[in-house]
C-alpha cells in the first residue's frame, strides 16, 4: 500500500499541493489527472525519491520495486532488444554470463550460468523483450538495431518497452501513449490489463484511461481526491459532486440570509433581543461552504473556410513514396520513422533504379469533398504520413497523379508541426509572420480565442509547455481559413479540456478532414469513415474503431491470449459490384418477432444496469462497481449481436 499522509509539494515559490491524505492499495491501476501545472509529474519523480515533500510523509512498502519510463535515451550501440532486455538486470547478467561462458568454452561457468537462469526465470527473457517490442510496433528486422540509430519518438518507445520488461511492483507511466499508434495503444491496454503491480499513469487520452484504469487520482486547485472506477465514473462521481455542494451552498446562503434578515429586524427590540442574540451565535457558527467557481471550459472555434468547393482534392492511381536521396550520416528510423521502417515492411523488389527512389504506397485512388471526415488506420510505418504528405503536395506523386481544385486552401498540422515554431519569438510573432499587414488588436483578439489573452500573446514561447505550443500550432493552421484539414496526430501534449475543445472545433468545422491519431475519443468523435494503409495500399475499412481494436486484439501473435475472438472481424470494403438481386426468400414472423423481443430483452437489461452505474451511491462497493461494468460490456455485446441478428433478418 502506498500512503500519503498530510503530504504537501512545492515547486519552486509554488505550491503544487497541500493536505494529501489518501492510500493507494496494491492492485489499483490509478489514472493521474489534471490541467497542465497541476503537479502531476512533480507527483511522480516525489514517489521515485527524486523530489523531498514541502510537509508530511510518503509511504512505501520497504521492498517496493519502482519502474518507469526514462526521459531521456542515451546514443548507445546496444541493439534494441538488448536494451530492453537489460531492463531486468538479473535476467540480463544471467545471459551475459552464459554468452561470455560460451565464448571461453567455460563449461563450468556455462552450468553455472544455467543455474542462474533457472533462479531468475531467465530462459524466455529475450522472448519477452521481443514481445514488447513486437507489441509497440518494432518489426522483427529491427530488433537487431542499434539504439542510437533510432529517431526520438521511436526511442521513447524503446523506454516504455525497458519499463515494461523491468519487474516492478509500482509502475509509473507518464504519457505513455503519445508516440504509439493505435494499434499500438490498444496492445499496451491489453497488457496493462493484465499487470498485477500498482500501475499510476498520467494520460490525456480518455479512452486509454477508460479501458485501464480501476481508479482516478484528480489533482485539481492544490487538492488530490481518489475516485473509484475509470474516467468516465470519475466524470459522473464529480459532476454529482459538484452538484451536491452547490446545492448545501445555496440551502446555506438561504438561512444566512433568513437569520441576516431576523438580526436586522429585531436586534434593537428588548423582548427579541435573546432571539436576535441566538441568531447572531448561529450565523457565526454556519460553516461557511464554497461556492462552486465555475471551471472556465476552453473553447476555441475554427473559421469558416474562405471558399468551400465540393471537390477538393484527389490522388488518381498514384503511387507514393520518397524520391532516392543521398545517403544520411546516420541510419535508422528518421523523421516520423515512417520512410526507413516502411521500406522494410515493404522492401522494394531488387535495388532501386537511379531516380526510381522508394515506392511505399501504390495505386492509390483517394478523394476528398467537402464534409468528409476520415480516420486514417494502420501501424506506423505502413504509410499514414506518406499518404498524408502527398495529399498536402509536400511529396510529389512517383506515377499517377494529384488533382487540387484551384480554391483548395490546405490547413496541415505534422507530428513535427511544434518543433518547427521559432524559440525567442512570441505567439504575435508569428502570425505577423503569416499576415505582416493586420492590425496587432487583430492578432490578440483570435489569439485570446485560443487561450492566449491579454500578455500571454507577447510571452515568448520558450517557456510554453508542449500543450500551449501545441495550441499554437493549431492556432496558426487555423489562421489562414483552410477547407481541408490534414492532421497528423494533433493531440500530443494536449490536455484533456483541450482534445474535448478540439473535437467540439473539428465537429463544427464545414470543410473536409482527414486524420491520423491515437486518440480514439477525438477522431471517433470527429470522424465518420476510416481508410487502413497497410502491405502498400489504401483502402476503405467497413467498421468503426471498436470493430477494429476488436480485431487488433484478435490477430494471431496479439499476444493476449485472454482475449475471446470477436464475432464480427473487421472487413475492408471492396468496389460494390453491380450484380442483380436473386429473388429474395420470405420473412418469417415468428423469427422475426423472437429477434425483436430479445433486442428488447437485452436494451431494457443495459438500461438498468447503467442506471445503476449513475447511482453514485454504488460507487462504496468497488466489487459491485467492477460487476456491473463486466455486466454492461457483456450486455452491449449481446445487443449488438442481436442488433445485427435482427438487422439480417429484415435485410
Amino acid at each position: 500500500m502506498i500512503s500519503f499522509r498530510n503530504f504537501a509539494l512545492r515547486r519552486g515559490e509554488r505550491l503544487l499541493l497541500s493536505n494529501v491524505d489518501l492510500a493507494l492499495h496494491a492492485g489499483y491501476r490509478v489514472g493521474v489527472i489534471g490541467r497542465n501545472g497541476a503537479g502531476k509529474s512533480s507527483l511522480f519523480a516525489a514517489l521515485m525519491g527524486e523530489v523531498e515533500p514541502d510537509k508530511g510523509d510518503i509511504d512505501l512498502p520497504g521492498k517496493a520495486r519502482i519502474a518507469s519510463v526514462a526521459q531521456e535515451t542515451p546514443h548507445l550501440p546496444d541493439p534494441a532488444i538488448d536494451f530492453v532486455l537489460s531492463g531486468d538486470a538479473a535476467v540480463h547478467a544471467a545471459i551475459q554470463m552464459e554468452a561470455n561462458a560460451f565464448a571461453n568454452e567455460d563449461w563450468e561457468a556455462v552450468a553455472e550460468a544455467h543455474q542462474k537462469l533457472e533462479e531468475v526465470n531467465g530462459y524466455d527473457g529475450t522472448a519477452r523483450a521481443g514481445r514488447l517490442l513486437h507489441g509497440l510496433g518494432f518489426p522483427a528486422e529491427v530488433h537487431e538495431k542499434a539504439v542510437a540509430d533510432f529517431s526520438g519518438g521511436w526511442r521513447v518507445r524503446l523506454n516504455v518497452a525497458r519499463a515494461l520488461m523491468t519487474p516492478s511492483d509500482l509502475l509509473l507511466l507518464d504519457e505513455p501513449t503519445n508516440h504509439l499508434d493505435l494499434d499500438a495503444v490498444v496492445w499496451l491496454e491489453e497488457w496493462l490489463r493484465r499487470y498485477d503491480g500498482t500501475l499510476l499513469v498520467i494520460s490525456h487520452d480518455r479512452e486509454f484511461l477508460d479501458n485501464v484504469t480501476t481508479h482516478i487520482l484528480h489533482l485539481h486547485d492544490g487538492t488530490a481526491k481518489l475516485y473509484v472506477g475509470n474516467y468516465t465514473a470519475f466524470e459522473r462521481q464529480r459532476a454529482e459532486h459538484l452538484r451536491q455542494q452547490q446545492i448545501a451552498h445555496e440551502k446555506e446562503q438561504a438561512e444566512r440570509a433568513h437569520l441576516q434578515s431576523f438580526i436586522d429586524r429585531f436586534k434593537a427590540k428588548a423582548s427579541k433581543a435573546r432571539q436576535a442574540q441566538s441568531r447572531m451565535k448561529r450565523l457565526a457558527k454556519l460553516a461557511g461552504t464554497e461556492a462552486i467557481r465555475v471551471e472556465r471550459g476552453v473553447s476555441i472555434q475554427l473559421p469558416a473556410p474562405l471558399r468551400l468547393p465540393n471537390s477538393l482534392l484527389s490522388l488518381r492511381d498514384a503511387d507514393c513514396g520518397y524520391p532516392l536521396q543521398p545517403s544520411p550520416s546516420r541510419g535508422g528510423l528518421g523523421g516520423d520513422g515512417v520512410h526507413d521502417l516502411a521500406s522494410q515492411h515493404h522492401p522494394h523488389p531488387g535495388p532501386p533504379l537511379e531516380g526510381e527512389g522508394v515506392k511505399i504506397l501504390r495505386s492509390v485512388g483517394f478523394g476528398l469533398e467537402a464534409g468528409d471526415r476520415i480516420g486514417l488506420l494502420g501501424v506506423n510505418g505502413a504509410g499514414k504520413s506518406t499518404l498524408v504528405k502527398t495529399l498536402v503536395g509536400e511529396l510529389s506523386p512517383m506515377s499517377g497523379e494529384r488533382v487540387a481544385h484551384p480554391d483548395l486552401r490546405i490547413g496541415y498540422f505534422a507530428q513535427h508541426t511544434v518543433e518547427s515554431l521559432v524559440a525567442g519569438t512570441s505567439p504575435i510573432d508569428h502570425l505577423k509572420e503569416l499576415a505582416p499587414n493586420t492590425a496587432t488588436q487583430e492578432f490578440r483578439n483570435f489569439l485570446g480565442g485560443w487561450q492566449f489573452p491579454g500578455d500571454r500573446a507577447f510571452e515568448v514561447i520558450d517557456n510554453f509547455s508542449g500543450g500551449e505550443k501545441a495550441r499554437l500550432a493549431l492556432a496558426l493552421l487555423a489562421w489562414n481559413k483552410p477547407n481541408l484539414l490534414l492532421l497528423d496526430e494533433p493531440t500530443n501534449h494536449l490536455d484533456l479540456e483541450m482534445r474535448e475543445a478540439l473535437a467540439e472545433a473539428l465537429s463544427d468545422f464545414d470543410g473536409a478532414i482527414v486524420m491520423v491519431s491515437h486518440d480514439r475519443h477525438l477522431i471517433g468523435l470527429v470522424c465518420d469513415a476510416y481508410w487502413r494503409v497497410h502491405d502498400g495500399i489504401v483502402e476503405p475499412f467497413d467498421g468503426d474503431l471498436d470493430d477494429y481494436a476488436a480485431w487488433l486484439r484478435s490477430r494471431p501473435g496479439s499476444d493476449n491470449p485472454k482475449t475471446p475472438v470477436p464475432n464480427k472481424a473487421p472487413k475492408v470494403a471492396p468496389p460494390a459490384p453491380v450484380v442483380v438481386a436473386p429473388n429474395k426468400p420470405k420473412l418469417n414472423p415468428h423469427k422475426l418477432q423472437k429477434a425483436e423481443e430479445r433486442v428488447a430483452r437485452l436494451e431494457t437489461k443495459l438500461a438498468e444496469c447503467t442506471a445503476q452505474l449513475n447511482d453514485p451511491a454504488v460507487y462504496a462497493d468497488a466489487a459491485k462497481v467492477a460487476d456491473l461494468g463486466r455486466m454492461q460490456l457483456q450486455l452491449r455485446a449481446e445487443l449488438e449481436t442481436a442488433e445485427a441478428d435482427l438487422l439480417a433478418l429484415y435485410d
